[in-house]
C-alpha cells in the first residue's frame, strides 16, 4: 500500500497558533466591522437630545400657556392615539435608532422661505428662549431650532424665520408625533481616513420634539448633535484598551501554553514512541510521561498496547516458526533416509534388504506420514482458533454429547448450568475439549468430570480426569508449541496449545489447577 501523498501539511503548532492569533485578533476586528458600538454612541446621542428637549419643551410650554389670552394661536390638534394616557405618572420616549436598521436618511434639506412669518408672540418667546439655547450649546454640543406650529424657525443660530416643515420628522412632530432620524453628514473637513471604517463621524442625529398645550401643538424642538466617533472614544478610554489587549494576550498566551502542554508534546512524544517501536526498541513500550487530554491517554494505552501485541505476535510467529521446522525436520529426514535406502536396494545399488527391513523402514514412513498428517490436522486447527469470532454462540451440552461420542471408551461426567450459553462456536468448543480430553486418555484416565459454574458474564468448567499426574517441572510448559513427554507415541504437542489459542481468541483463558490425582483445568468461556 502506497504511503499518503507528499505535499505540505500545517503542522499541529502551526494550526493552533493560527487559532490563537485569530481569537486574538477577533476583538479588533469587531471594533472596526461590528456596529453594535456605533449603534450605542447613536442611542446614547439621541438620549441625550431627547433629554434636552423636553427641558426646553417645558419652558416653551409655559410661555405659551402665559400668552394664550393674548391671542395666541395654536398648532393642529394632536390624535387621541398620540396623547399619553393622563393616568400614566411617567412616559418615557426611548431611543430606538438603529444603524443596522436602515434608519439612514439623505443630508438634511435645506429651510425654504416661510409662507408667512411667525406670530409677534412666537418670536417674542424665541427671543426669550435664545440665550438659554446657547448657553446650552456651549456644553452640550447640540444645534436647537426652537419651531412655531407652523414650522417657522423663532429661535437658534442659523434659519431664524425660514420654514422647516417641509422636512419629515418635523411633520411629524407638528402633527404631535415625536420622531428622530439619522441623516447623512458632510463634514467641514475631509476625516482622517482611518475614520472611514467608523459610521459614527458621517452621521447626525436630529430630534423633534413636539411641545403640547391643551392638546394641541403649540411648536417643535429640533435639535440636532454628531454622535461620539468610536475612535474619539477609544482614545479617550485607551488605557482601559490598553489593560484588555494585554489581558488577550496574556490569555491567548495562556491557551496557547495549555494546548502545549495538552495536545503538542504528548502528540510528540507518541510520534518518536512510533519512531523507536519502529527501530525495535523495546523500551518504547513504557507508558508516556505526560498525557495531556484523556482522549490522548486512552490513544496512546490502545497504540502502545497494539505495538506490544504486535511485537509479541511477531516474537510468537518468529519463535514457533523455528520450533516448527525443528518439528518438521525429524520426520522428513526419517522418511527421506528410509526411502533412499529402499531406493537403493531396488537399483542394486546396496545390499538386498530382507523383507523384515523394508516392512521396517515402510512402517517409519508411515507412521512420520502420520506424524506430519497429524501435524497438519493440528496447524490448520490452530489458525481456526486464532481467527476472529463472529457472533457465536453455543451451549455446553450437545458439546459434551458430541465429546462423548467421540470418546466412547471413556467415562465422561458432566454436570452444573450445561444449559447456559457461551460466545463460542460448538466447533471450537469440542475442540477444545477434544484435546483435554485426548490427553487425558493418552495418560491413562478411566473418568472425565466436567463441572459447569455460572458466574454471570463468564461461565466456569473445570475438567478434570484420574489420569497420570503432570509432574512439577512441565508443570510451566504444558502450554507451550510442540512440548510433548510422548514424542516417541505420536504426540505433536499442540493439543494444548491449541486450546488456549481458541480460549484467548473468544475472551476466556484456561488453565492448570493444582490437583494431587490426575489433573484439572479451569476454562472460563465468555457468556454469549
Amino acid at each position: 500500500m502506497s504511503g499518503a501523498p507528499d505535499k505540505w501539511r500545517p503542522s499541529l503548532g502551526l494550526v493552533i497558533f493560527a487559532v490563537l492569533a485569530t481569537v486574538a485578533v477577533l476583538p479588533l476586528v469587531g471594533l472596526f466591522f461590528f456596529r453594535l458600538y456605533d449603534n450605542q454612541l447613536i442611542r446614547q446621542t439621541q438620549a441625550e437630545l431627547i433629554a434636552q428637549s423636553r427641558v426646553l419643551a417645558t419652558i416653551y410650554a409655559q410661555e405659551v400657556t402665559a400668552r394664550l389670552d393674548s391671542g395666541l394661536t395654536l398648532g393642529a390638534e394632536v390624535p387621541p392615539n398620540v396623547l399619553p394616557d393622563p393616568g400614566d405618572q411617567v412616559t418615557p420616549i426611548r431611543p430606538a435608532l438603529d444603524l443596522t436598521a436602515n434608519d439612514l436618511l439623505r443630508r438634511r434639506p435645506d429651510a425654504q422661505p416661510a409662507p408667512k412669518p411667525a406670530q409677534p408672540a412666537y418670536v417674542e418667546i424665541g427671543a426669550r428662549l435664545t440665550p438659554i439655547i446657547r448657553e446650552t450649546q456651549k456644553v452640550t454640543l447640540a444645534g436647537f431650532r426652537i419651531l412655531d406650529p407652523q414650522g417657522v424657525v423663532i429661535a437658534g443660530r442659523q434659519e431664524v424665520g425660514q420654514s422647516l416643515a417641509h422636512i419629515e420628522e418635523v411633520a411629524d412632530a407638528l402633527h404631535g408625533q415625536y420622531r428622530a432620524t439619522l441623516r447623512n453628514r458632510v463634514p467641514d473637513k475631509p476625516p482622517p481616513p482611518i475614520y472611514s471604517f467608523s459610521r459614527g463621524l458621517g452621521v447626525h442625529v436630529f430630534s423633534a420634539m413636539p411641545v403640547i398645550v391643551n392638546n394641541r401643538v403649540a411648536g417643535v424642538i429640533y435639535t440636532t448633535r454628531t454622535p461620539s466617533n468610536i475612535f474619539d472614544h477609544l482614545y479617550q478610554e485607551r488605557a482601559k484598551f490598553v489593560l484588555a489587549g494585554l489581558a488577550v494576550i496574556l490569555g491567548t498566551i495562556a491557551i496557547g501554553l495549555v494546548f502545549s502542554r495538552t495536545i503538542t508534546l504528548p502528540m510528540r512524544e507518541l510520534i518518536d514512541r512510533a519512531a523507536r517501536i519502529g527501530r525495535g526498541d523495546r523500551e518504547a513500550f513504557r507508558p508516556l510521561r505526560h498525557y495531556g487530554t484523556r482522549e490522548f491517554a486512552q490513544l496512546s494505552h490502545s497504540f502502545l498496547g497494539m505495538a506490544e501485541q504486535l511485537a509479541r505476535r511477531s516474537d510468537y510467529i518468529a519463535t514457533f516458526s523455528a520450533h516448527l521446522t525443528h518439528e518438521l525436520k525429524s520426520p522428513l529426514t526419517s522418511i527421506k533416509g528410509a526411502a533412499e535406502l529402499l531406493q537403493d536396494s531396488v537399483q542394486g545399488k546396496s545390499e538386498d534388504l530382507t523383507p523384515a527391513e523394508q516392512k521396517t523402514f515402510i512402517a517409519n514412513i508411515l507412521s512420520d506420514t502420520q506424524r506430519l498428517e497429524a501435524m497438519a490436522q493440528r496447524l490448520r486447527e490452530l489458525a481456526r482458533a486464532e481467527s476472529l469470532p463472529q457472533n457465536e454462540r453455543t451451549e455446553l451440552a450437545p458439546v459434551i454429547a458430541d465429546l462423548r461420542s467421540r470418546f466412547p471408551e471413556s467415562s465422561i461426567e458432566a454436570s452444573g448450568s450445561l444449559d447456559r450459553a457461551i460466545g463460542m462456536s460448538g466447533e471450537k468448543a469440542l475442540i477444545v475439549l477434544s484435546h483435554l480430553a485426548d490427553n487425558a486418555v493418552r495418560h491413562k484416565a478411566g473418568t472425565i468430570r466436567l463441572e459447569a459454574v455460572d458466574a454471570r458474564t463468564t461461565l466456569l468448567l473445570t475438567v478434570s480426569n484420574d489420569g497420570e499426574p503432570i509432574s512439577a517441572p512441565n508443570r510451566d510448559r504444558i502450554f507451550d508449541a510442540f512440548f510433548t513427554t510422548r514424542r516417541d507415541q505420536g504426540g505433536t504437542g499442540m493439543g494444548l496449545a491449541i486450546a488456549r489459542a481458541v480460549m484467548a481468541s473468544h475472551g476466556g483463558s484456561i488453565r492448570l489447577k493444582p490437583t494431587d490425582d490426575g489433573a484439572a483445568f479451569e476454562l472460563q468461556f465468555p457468556v454469549a
